[in-house]
C-alpha cells in the first residue's frame, strides 16, 4: 500500500477520534453548565440566539478549523458545548478530518523522505542541520523564559500595610 495512502488512513482515524471525542467532551461540559449554577448565565436570551447561530452556521468553521493551527479543539469542543446537531457536525468533521489527514500525510511523508535522503546521502550535512535546529530551538525556549522572567520581575508589587 502506498505510504501516503496508509499515513493518511491512520491520520483520519486519529483526527476522527480526537476531534470527536473533544466534541463529546464539550457536550457533557454544557450538559453539565446547563445543570449548575452557570444555568441563567447561559440561558439568557443573548446566549441562546449565540447559540442557535452555532448550531445553524457552526459546521463550517468546524470543517474550516481543521486547517488552522491550535484552533481546531477549541472548534469542536464549542460545537460540542452548544449542542450543534450532530446531522451538521459530523459532515464538518469528515471532509475537515479528510481535508487535515491529506494535508499533513502529504508534507509529512514529504519531509520524511528529504531528511531520510539528506541523511543517507550527506550524514554530516544531516547532522549538521539537525545540530542548528535544536540550538535554534533551544534558544527559542531560553529566551522566552528569561522575556518571561524579565516580565514578572519588572511587574509593581502591591507594597503590604
Amino acid at each position: 500500500m502506498d505510504k501516503i495512502a496508509l499515513t493518511a488512513g491512520a491520520l483520519y482515524a486519529i483526527v476522527l477520534l480526537r476531534a470527536g471525542g473533544t466534541f463529546a467532551v464539550g457536550w457533557l461540559a454544557g450538559a453539565g453548565a446547563r445543570r449548575s449554577r452557570f444555568r441563567e448565565r447561559i440561558s439568557s436570551a443573548k446566549f441562546l440566539r449565540v447559540e442557535r447561530a452555532i448550531q445553524r452556521w457552526g459546521a463550517p468553521v468546524v470543517a474550516v478549523s481543521f486547517l488552522t493551527v491550535g484552533f481546531q479543539t477549541a472548534a469542536n469542543f464549542l460545537a460540542g458545548s452548544m449542542r450543534m446537531p450532530l446531522p451538521r457536525y459530523l459532515p464538518a468533521l469528515f471532509l475537515g478530518g479528510a481535508a487535515w489527514a491529506l494535508l499533513y500525510a502529504t508534507a509529512g511523508v514529504g519531509v520524511l523522505e528529504v531528511v531520510g535522503r539528506l541523511f543517507a546521502e550527506q550524514t554530516a550535512l544531516g547532522a549538521s542541520a539537525v545540530a542548528v535546529l535544536l540550538l535554534a530551538v533551544c534558544g527559542a525556549v531560553v529566551y522566552r523564559r528569561r522575556r518571561t522572567a524579565a516580565a514578572s520581575s519588572a511587574a509593581p508589587v502591591a507594597e503590604e500595610s
